[in-house]
C-alpha cells in the first residue's frame, strides 16, 4: 500500500505485485475494491489544490446526465461540477494518470480483459449536492468496463457525510468514505451506487478503464 507523510514526497507511479493481486482477488470475489493510500499524500494534496484552483477559475462546469444531445442538468439528480482531464495539464494529473495506466495494464494481467484506455475528470460536489443511484455503462455503449474513483479530501470525517454508497446484488449496501488517497473500483455494468450529500465540499477524480466496443 503506498502511503507518504509529507505533500513533499515524490508521487507514486507505480503499483507493487500485492497491490495488484488484492484488487484482482476483490474485482472477483465481489465485484469491487476498496484500496486506501492508493495515492501519497503529496500528490493527493497537489491535485485537491489543482482541483479547487479550477472551480475557483470557472473551469469546472455542471455535469449532466445523458449523453450527446439528450444530456441534461438536473442538479437535483447529478450536483456535481467536473472537468476532463488531459495529458500534459499539469505535472500532479500527469503522475496520477500514469498510475492509473499502471494500474489498467495490472487489470488486463487478471482478467484479460482488452483494456485499451482510461479517461477520468476532476469531480467537485458543493455541500448538499448529490448524485442518485445510477450505473456507469450507457445502454449504447459498452466501453466503459471498470469504474474508479479517487477522493482527495484531507481529515475527513464519517459526520460529513458524502459516502460512495454501491448496492451489490443482494447484498446490504456498501459505504465508502471520501478519505484522501483512496481508491474504490467496481464494475461499471452491474454496480449500482450513488454519491450521499455532504456537509463541506467533496472533491474526487472519477474516471473508467475502456475497452474496445
Amino acid at each position: 500500500m503506498h502511503t507518504a507523510s509529507s505533500a513533499q514526497d515524490e508521487p507514486n507511479t507505480h503499483l507493487s505485485e500485492e497491490l495488484e493481486l488484492r484488487i484482482g482477488n476483490d474485482l472477483f470475489d465481489q465485484g469491487w475494491s476498496q484500496q486506501d493510500g492508493f495515492l501519497s499524500a503529496g500528490l493527493s494534496a497537489a491535485l485537491a489544490e489543482e482541483c479547487r484552483a479550477l472551480m475557483a477559475a470557472g473551469a469546472l462546469k455542471k455535469a449532466g446526465i445523458g449523453r450527446g444531445e439528450e444530456q441534461t442538468i438536473r442538479p437535483d439528480i447529478r450536483g456535481d461540477h467536473i472537468v476532463w482531464l488531459r495529458t500534459g495539464q499539469s505535472p500532479a494529473c500527469d503522475s496520477y494518470l500514469q498510475l492509473m495506466d499502471q494500474l489498467r495494464l495490472a487489470l488486463n494481467r487478471s482478467f484479460f480483459l482488452g483494456l485499451e484506455e482510461y479517461e477520468s475528470h476532476f469531480a467537485f460536489y458543493p455541500p448538499g449536492t448529490a448524485y442518485q443511484t445510477h450505473l456507469d455503462r450507457f445502454r449504447d455503449d459498452d466501453k466503459r468496463t471498470i469504474s474508479a474513483v479517487i477522493y482527495l479530501n484531507e481529515g475527513w470525517l464519517p459526520e460529513h457525510g458524502g459516502a460512495l454508497r454501491m448496492h451489490p446484488e443482494d447484498k446490504p449496501a456498501i459505504e465508502v468514505l471520501p478519505l484522501a488517497g483512496r481508491l474504490a473500483l467496481f464494475l461499471s455494468a452491474s454496480m449500482p451506487h450513488e454519491v450521499l450529500p455532504a456537509t463541506r465540499d467533496r472533491l474526487s477524480l472519477a474516471g473508467w478503464f475502456r475497452r474496445r466496443g
